[in-house]
């Protein structure tokens, strides 16, 4: 399955915090690889350089600079998950994309009252977002773990 970053922030002692589009969030321990690969060893050298970690564009890992990445994958195969009070929430255009669908479909089911508003999905300012719950209840798996 494909895990899409949306957010990274640089936590003490070379860790990061990395939240995922389908609303998981882990930990990552970049330590280890300071000794497995020599180019990482220049992030133990540098504070300033990892805590200046930024999501790779398209959301396919994150960066660095132009020498040093992690991808999606590895990040979520080799991260902690956590809890926290926002597992499982998405935005909007993120379960779209991830289930396929148009926003427009999801505005309409909590319309005609398919997702309920305020329990299956609620709108934040301008931002809706809605439960990995409520998605996989009314529109099944995602796409990416049907393939």
């Amino acid at each position: 399955m494909f895990h899409k970053v949306k957010a990274v922030s640089a936590l003490p002692d070379f860790r990061l915090s990395v939240q995922f589009a389908e609303g998981v969030t882990k930990i990552y321990n970049v330590e280890p690889l300071f000794s497995k690969w020599r180019s990482f060893k220049e992030l133990e050298e540098s504070p300033e350089l990892f805590s200046n970690v930024e999501v790779d564009m398209g959301g396919y890992g994150i960066i660095w600079n132009d020498e040093l990445d992690l991808s999606c994958d590895e990040l979520f195969a080799n991260g902690e998950t956590i809890k926290t009070p926002f597992d499982g929430l998405m935005a909007f255009t993120d379960a779209t994309e991830l289930w396929g669908l148009n926003e427009s479909t999801l505005r309409k089911a909590i319309s005609y009252g398919k997702l309920i508003n305020g329990v299956d999905a609620c709108k934040y300012g301008k931002q809706w977002v809605i439960s990995a719950e409520a998605m996989r209840r009314e529109y099944g798996l995602p796409k990416s773990e049907t393939a």
